[in-house]
């Protein structure tokens, strides 16, 4: 019962990144981000990114930096968090 929802939480970690990674790249593209595919992009990855995002300017590190981060960081924490998932499943 517990590989199984271990399971579901990689899929769902599998997914998350999928996301995260589609606005990082839409985020580069000149389009408009005012329809309904942005609006649930956004819902859905906001109360991820947000939270690095003010942690990284709040840092010294982050205060100048033209590029946002968030995104990678968001999806690096993702991997480890799936790894430590994956290797409990092994483990049962």
């Amino acid at each position: 019962m517990l590989r199984i929802f271990i399971r579901a939480a990689i899929l769902l970690l599998d997914i998350m990144v999928m996301v995260l990674a589609a606005r990082a790249i839409s985020s580069w593209l000149p389009i408009s981000r005012e329809g309904a595919f942005f609006r649930i992009l956004y819902k859905i990855t906001d109360p991820i990114i947000n939270p690095i995002r003010r942690l990284i300017q709040k840092s010294s590190f982050g205060r100048n930096m033209m590029l946002d981060f968030s995104p990678a960081i968001a999806i690096l924490i993702i991997y480890i968090i799936k790894g430590i998932l994956q290797t409990i499943s092994m483990r049962i």
